[in-house]
Formats: structure tokens, sequence, C-alpha cells
């Protein structure tokens, strides 16, 4: 039984790290929302996408969640009018990031739950632990 709970405390904290990382990403998406190029031919931030992928880890016997690669978001960049900005084209417009902040809140609150579920699960593995210690000592 112990094997089980360590292994289900592993496979969990593997599910935290792919989750923090998507977190991380999220973040870095949000602060870099209004980032544009400092010149006209430059290019705005381009917004990072995290993709996982499911791997056997043969310690565990078990498949594991694990982040592949992040990425780029290769949509087109959005045009604001701002003649005034040092990044502006001929016809005055800037090229603004590919961050949709509401998109990112939604990926922020799905990997926050996620890390929740993953944390709950610690949880109840620690108690289960215990329990079985309480009961060997009695």
């Amino acid at each position: 039984m112990n094997d089980a709970l360590n292994s289900t405390l592993k496979i969990a904290g593997m599910g935290l790290q792919a989750q923090a990382t998507r977190l991380r990403v999220v973040a870095e998406n949000i602060a870099n929302a209004d980032s544009t190029a400092a010149t006209r031919d430059g290019d705005p931030y381009r917004r990072k996408t995290v993709t996982f992928d499911s791997v056997l880890d043969r310690s565990l016997g078990v498949e594991v969640v694990r982040v592949k690669q992040i990425g780029r978001d290769r949509s087109d960049f959005r045009l604001v009018y701002d003649p005034s900005h040092p990044a502006a084209n001929d016809e005055g417009y800037v090229k603004r990031p590919n961050v949709q902040t509401l998109i990112e809140m939604m990926d922020m609150r799905e990997a926050g739950r996620a890390f929740e579920a993953g944390m709950n699960v610690i949880e109840q593995s620690r108690a289960m632990m215990s329990r079985v210690v309480d009961l060997l000592r009695s």
C-alpha cells in the first residue's frame, strides 16, 4: 500500500509541475499583452503556448503528464492605429501582441483548478499514510 501512495504522490507532483509551467507561461503572456516593438520593422511580443504529452514513467508503470513544448502562437498580430508610436508603419498602424487577456485568464483559471486538484490528491494521500502509520502503532 505504501508503494501505491508513493506512486500517487509522484504522479500528482508531476501534474503540479506541468500546471506550474502553464501558469508561468500564462503570467508571461499577460505581462506582455501590451509589449510592442521599439522600431518600425520589429514584431511585438508573440503569445506563448504550452503543449502537454503523456509519457510512460517506467519506474511507476503508469503514464504521466509532462510539458511537451513551449511554443509560439502563430496567429496574426492585431493592428492598432497610433501614428505617433515609434513602431508605427507608413499608414500609422502599430502591430500589437496576439495575446487576448480573456483567453489567458480562462487558461489561468483552468490551470489553477488543475493545480488545486493535484494538491488535494497529495493532501488525501498524506492523510491516508498518516492513518496507516497510526494503525501500525496501535
